[in-house]
């Protein structure tokens, strides 16, 4: 079940346009990384997004960080909520 995120404070803590760190939680699958270098094709605009993985300690999980430019808090729950509908991602921070 996906949670629309929405109603934060991000508007409140940050200045727009910034850089913010997404970290995405899935399962360790050949396809977790490009699906979510998509996604923020489609809803970040195109850019070389250099995804950091680390695997979980047991190797079913992995967590990529991305660097985003993102515009309003209206951009960054879309990102959010957006990355949280992928199968394989389990959490987005």
């Amino acid at each position: 079940m996906v949670q629309v995120v929405k109603d934060t404070k991000f508007d409140e803590l940050l200045q727009f346009p910034c850089s913010l760190t997404f970290k995405v939680m899935g399962i360790a699958h050949d396809d977790l990384v490009p699906q979510i270098i998509s996604t923020l094709h489609i809803h970040a605009g195109p850019n070389d997004y250099s995804p950091s993985i680390k695997p979980s300690s047991k190797g079913n999980y992995h967590s990529v960080a991305v660097k985003v430019t993102v515009t309003s808090k209206e951009h960054i729950e879309l990102l959010y909520t957006e990355l949280s509908k992928l199968e394989l991602v389990r959490y987005v921070l």
